[in-house]
C-alpha cells in the first residue's frame, strides 16, 4: 500500500483577506508563503501560510471571498484544524491570545496531549496541541513570535461525520492511516510518517445537522502524495471504494486530485512537488501576487480587481 506521510495542506474560507492576514502573520506568527488566486475564481485570492517554505504539513491556505455568510460547523466537514507546539509554550500562547483579544479556551487533555482552542476572526475553529519534542522541528523565525514557541505546522484535522466506520475505511485504505484508539465521539486515526499533520480525529455527531461552507468554514483537506505515481494509487484505492476522483489538475505548486469521503467531507490528493519556491525564491516568498501562465494576459485587470492586503 502506498501510504500518505499525512496532511499537505487545509484549505479554508475567509471573508476580510486583510484581517486574515493580521490573524495568520502578526498573531500566530506564520509566514505567508504565496499570495496568488483562486485557479477557479481569478477575481479571489487565494493566501497560503506556513513555515519559511510552506512545505507539506505546514500549509494553510484561504480563499478569500468577500461578503460571504459564515459558514455553518456540522457534519461533513472539517471542524477543527490543529497545530503543533512546543510542550512548554502553552502559557506564551494564552497569555498572548489574552492580550490580543483571541476568543480562546482553557488548556484541556485529549489522548495524550494538552489542547488549546482558538478562532480566528471568521470564527473558524483552530488548536493549538502541546507536543513533546516540538522544539527539535524547524518553526519560521522571521515572524513576531519568538522561535522557540512558534507553530511548527499541522498536528492534524478534525473531521465531524454521522458515522465513522465509512471515512474510516477511507483513511485506512486510500491513505493508509492507523487506528489509534477512542475517547468518547472522538476516534484517533494517525498516519505513519512524521512528525507533522500526521493525526485526523474523526467525530461522531450523528445528529448533528449538515455543516454549510462559508467564511470560517473548511473548503477541503489535502493528504500528501510523495509523487504522481503515489497519488494514482491512492486515487485508484478511492475507485476501489466507489468513490469518483477527479482527473490531476495543475495547481503549480503541486498536482491535486478531488474526492468527497462517504460522510461528506471534501478531500484532496496533493503532490509534495513542486512547492512554492518554483516562481520566486525563498528570500520572497509571498512578496507579490503570483499567477499561473495561462492568467498573465488578464494581470492588470486581476490586480485591479482584488482587495488591498495591507
Amino acid at each position: 500500500m502506498n501510504r500518505s506521510a499525512g496532511i499537505h495542506h487545509v484549505t479554508a474560507i475567509c471573508s476580510d483577506p486583510r484581517r486574515n492576514v493580521g490573524f495568520y502573520t502578526a498573531i500566530l506568527g506564520l509566514r505567508m508563503v504565496k499570495r496568488t488566486v483562486n485557479f477557479d475564481d481569478p477575481n479571489t485570492w487565494h493566501l497560503y501560510y506556513g513555515d519559511e517554505t510552506g512545505s507539506p504539513g505546514t500549509a494553510l491556505t484561504f480563499f478569500a471571498w468577500g461578503n460571504l455568510p459564515p459558514g455553518r460547523h456540522g457534519t461533513g466537514q472539517a471542524t477543527a484544524t490543529a497545530f503543533v507546539i512546543p510542550e512548554r509554550s502553552l502559557a506564551y500562547w494564552t497569555g498572548r491570545f489574552a492580550e490580543q483579544g483571541v476568543p480562546h479556551d482553557s488548556p484541556e487533555p485529549r489522548f495524550d496531549h494538552t489542547v488549546v482552542a482558538l478562532r480566528d476572526p471568521d470564527g473558524m475553529n483552530l488548536e493549538l496541541v502541546a507536543t513533546k519534542g516540538a522544539r527539535a522541528l524547524a518553526a519560521w523565525s522571521g515572524g513576531p513570535v519568538p522561535v522557540e514557541h512558534a507553530i511548527r505546522g499541522f498536528f492534524g484535522v478534525t473531521l465531524t461525520v454521522a458515522d465513522v466506520e465509512p471515512t474510516a475505511q477511507v483513511l485506512v485504505e486510500t491513505f493508509g492511516f492507523e487506528q489509534k484508539g477512542a475517547e468518547g465521539a472522538r476516534h484517533r486515526f494517525v498516519a505513519p510518517g512524521g512528525p507533522l499533520g500526521t493525526v485526523v480525529d474523526v467525530k461522531v455527531e450523528a445528529s448533528a445537522s449538515p455543516g454549510r461552507q462559508g467564511a470560517g468554514s473548511v473548503h477541503h483537506v489535502a493528504f500528501r502524495a510523495a509523487d504522481d505515481l503515489t497519488q494514482q494509487d491512492m486515487a485508484d484505492a478511492a475507485r476501489n471504494l466507489d468513490l469518483r476522483p477527479t482527473e490531476r489538475i495543475d495547481r503549480n505548486y503541486f498536482h491535486s486530485v478531488y474526492f468527497r469521503e462517504p460522510g461528506g467531507v471534501l478531500l484532496e490528493i496533493a503532490t509534495d512537488g513542486p512547492g512554492f519556491t518554483v516562481d520566486e525564491p525563498k528570500e520572497q516568498l509571498g512578496s507579490s501576487l503570483k499567477l499561473p501562465a495561462w492568467f498573465e494576459a488578464r494581470r492588470a485587470q486581476i490586480e485591479s480587481t482584488l482587495p488591498a492586503l495591507a
